[in-house]
């Protein structure tokens, strides 16, 4: 009885722990993706549920002219940021990682785009790549003899431009976490590489990667969560355009919500992420548990 009483306290002080993050977590993400899922099946006046309606919203979001572009451009968006965003924070880490001098210096200047307001690095690369002759990129091309270019009101570079700004304004916390894996690997692989001949190219192939996997894997799937959810760079940016070119599922969102006060077809656009969402992360744990088995 003593042995189970004490597993019995044991237990009930970590459920005890765990309650207040627990109701949080509740509270701020079941409660409102309920009441999503609950909203999109209803028609209403604003907030005002009118009469249930079913899958009629859904049926509505889809045949909407705007939906197949902003999900064919989310998944553009995605895709872009794995190949020019998810390499850069390892590049970076791992060339800091290997100098010796001003680490320091180079570390607060790789994150300092973090601490910078989101909407003011929108604003600052928007007036960038603007078109035209007043864009800082323009301006400084002209300056260099070559013609103005198009940029963000080119549909062929709109998406991997928005895709620059995130990665700028982003990286610069993920290379500290890179950073921080490299610094738990132990020198003494190192110094065993280097005896060995291996050069920098083989002690990164064969040290740094597999001893990082783990938590490229983890990050992977977090930054394809972030960027499918992508809203105000492309709102501020472009605002959808050209010719809904950059328009995402979450400014769909916002259109439905703000703009036409429709909040069930917002609701029912949410809810669709959500589910791309949980499909794409549980197809990627089974794929990383087959390559582990």
């Amino acid at each position: 009885m003593d042995r189970g009483g004490s597993l019995i306290k044991k237990n009930l002080s970590g459920w005890l722990l765990m309650l207040p993050p627990l109701v949080l977590f509740a509270f701020f993400v079941w409660v409102p993706l309920f009441q999503s899922v609950w909203l999109s099946l209803y028609r209403a006046h604003g907030m005002r549920l009118v009469n249930f309606v079913g899958l009629q919203n859904y049926i509505s979001v889809f045949q909407h002219p705007d939906f197949l572009p902003a999900l064919r451009n989310t998944f553009s968006y995605t895709l872009w940021s794995l190949a020019i965003g998810f390499l850069v924070p390892i590049v970076l880490a791992v060339i800091i990682n290997e100098i010796r001098l001003g680490k320091s210096f180079v570390k607060t200047s790789v994150y300092i785009p973090n601490v910078v307001p989101g909407l003011a690095i929108v604003l600052l690369w928007g007036f960038i790549f603007r078109p035209g002759e007043t864009g800082i990129l323009n301006i400084l091309l002209n300056r260099a003899g070559i013609e103005s270019q198009p940029w963000l009101t080119n549909p062929q570079w709109t998406i991997p431009l928005i895709v620059i700004t995130l990665t700028w304004k982003g990286a610069g916390a993920t290379t500290l976490l890179y950073i921080a894996g490299l610094q738990g690997i132990d020198s003494e692989l190192y110094d065993a590489a280097i005896i060995d001949g291996a050069g920098i190219f083989k002690r990164i192939r064969y040290i740094t990667i597999p001893c990082i996997y783990n938590l490229a894997r983890i990050l992977l799937i977090l930054q394809i969560i972030a960027v499918f959810q992508i809203l105000y760079e492309p709102l501020v940016m472009t605002n959808g355009g050209p010719n809904n070119a950059s328009i995402s599922m979450m400014h769909l969102v916002f259109k439905f919500a703000f703009e036409r006060f429709d909040y069930p077809r917002a609701a029912a656009v949410s809810v669709i992420i959500s589910v791309i969402l949980i499909i794409l992360t549980a197809l990627y744990f089974k794929v990383n548990k087959r390559v582990d088995s």
